[in-house]
C-alpha cells in the first residue's frame, strides 16, 4: 500500500472520531484544552490498535484468501464508507440534540465513544492482513492522523457547532469507497 492510499484510508478512519469530538465540542460543557489532548488520544489510541486486531485475524486466513484479497477490500471499505454516508445523511435529515444526557464528557462515555468510532478500524486491518501492509507503519499513521483530525473536531465543534458534523462523516465515507475503489481496480486491471 503506498503512501497517499494509506493517508487517505487513515483520513477516511479518522472522520468518525473527527465528526464525534466536533459533537463533543459542542455538547459538553468540560471540553478545554486538556479534555481535548484526553480525547484525541483515546481515539488515536483505539484507531491504532484495531487494525492490529484486525490483522492478527485476517493474517490467520490471509493464505486461504489471498486470491480475494481485492474483493474483501471493495466490500469491507465499501460498506464502511456507505454506512458512514448513510448515516450522515440520515442526521442531516432528521437533526437531532445533542444525544448525550451528560452536561459533561466522562471517562466512561469517551470510552464508549472510542470503541465505536474505531470498529471500522478493525474490518479494515483486517483487509491490511489480506494486502500485507505494514501493520506497525499503518496503525502508527492511523492514530497519529485520528489523533490530529480528533483535535481539530473538537475546537471545530467548540467554535462552529454542528454545522460540520455530517460533511466530515460523508467525506470519510467517499474517501473510504474510492480507496475500496482503487484497490479493487487495481488488482482486476493490471
Amino acid at each position: 500500500m503506498g503512501y497517499f492510499t494509506l493517508l487517505f484510508t487513515s483520513i477516511g478512519l479518522s472522520m468518525d472520531a473527527c465528526a464525534v469530538s466536533i459533537s463533543n465540542g459542542m455538547c459538553f460543557g468540560n471540553i478545554h484544552k486538556k479534555q481535548i489532548i484526553w480525547t484525541a488520544l483515546a481515539f488515536g489510541l483505539f484507531q491504532a490498535f484495531m487494525p492490529v486486531i484486525g490483522f492478527i485475524v485476517g493474517s490467520a486466513f490471509s493464505r486461504q484468501i489471498s486470491f480475494l484479497d481485492h474483493w474483501i477490500a471493495l466490500i469491507l471499505l465499501g460498506f464502511i464508507g456507505g454506512k458512514m454516508i448513510k448515516e450522515a445523511i440520515e442526521e442531516l435529515k432528521f437533526p437531532e440534540a445533542c444525544l448525550t444526557g451528560s452536561k459533561y464528557l466522562t471517562s466512561k462515555i469517551l470510552f464508549v465513544q472510542a470503541i465505536a468510532t474505531s470498529i471500522d478500524a478493525l474490518a479494515v486491518g483486517i483487509g491490511f492482513a489480506v494486502m500485507n501492509v505494514n501493520i506497525t507503519y499503518a496503525a502508527l499513521f492511523i492514530g497519529t492522523i485520528t489523533f490530529a483530525t480528533s483535535i481539530l473536531g473538537s475546537n471545530l465543534g467548540k467554535k462552529f457547532g454542528e454545522m460540520f458534523k455530517q460533511k466530515a462523516e460523508i467525506l470519510g465515507g467517499a474517501i473510504l469507497i474510492i480507496i475500496g475503489l482503487k484497490i479493487f481496480l487495481e488488482h482486476t486491471l493490471l
